[in-house]
């Protein structure tokens, strides 16, 4: 049972109706794929489970970098999280290894 690291989106249970009113429990699972997408702020290639959907939303916004920086830290997975304080740190001028004077 994966879960897309961006967004959050994961399984879901839900009722199947048949004409005769009958209930029966099914889980509908999203398509999670494990991707690589190119951060042109990191300037490499990062791994990711993502939902074929987030996809299409990462296109729909413009890059990688706008998508998951504009995401709440609450929806973000652990992974994606170190990935958007790298790109935070890069936006301020902070390297990896910055000197403070």
């Amino acid at each position: 049972m994966s879960r897309c690291e961006l967004t959050g989106k994961g399984p879901e249970v839900k009722n199947l109706v048949s004409h005769s009113n009958i209930k029966t429990k099914s889980t509908a699972f999203p398509n999670v794929q494990q991707k690589r997408v190119f951060s042109n702020l990191l300037n490499q290639m990062v791994s990711l489970k993502l939902a074929t959907s987030t996809l299409r939303s990462i296109d729909h916004v413009g890059s990688f970098d706008k998508f998951i920086l504009n995401q709440p830290d609450a929806k973000l997975s652990k992974r994606a999280q170190t990935i958007k304080t790298r790109m935070l740190r890069k936006l301020r001028g902070q390297g990896p290894k910055a000197k403070s004077k």
